[in-house]
């Protein structure tokens, strides 16, 4: 999925969590970011319990799903 932000970090992809939208992330690869993260991906909206301030990057999506899949199952505090 294509993301409009400013004609950088355009590689999307969201997270649905039964049915309903949890996440969208995007691949970093705009110039101005670190080179050791470009190509990794970064939280870019969270919803429900996936609105995260500072959630890590994630060197995978597989790895980003995993990371809402833990969030969505984890247990109010």
């Amino acid at each position: 999925m294509r993301v409009l932000i400013d004609g950088h970090d355009t590689d999307g992809m969201l997270v649905l969590a039964d049915r309903q939208l949890a996440a969208v992330f995007v691949r970093l690869d705009g110039t101005y970011h670190d080179p050791e993260q470009k190509g990794w991906w970064h939280l870019e909206a969270g919803f429900g319990k996936c609105n995260v301030r500072d959630a890590p990057l994630f060197r995978t999506p597989e790895d980003a799903g995993a990371w809402v899949g833990r969030i969505l199952s984890a247990k109010a505090a």
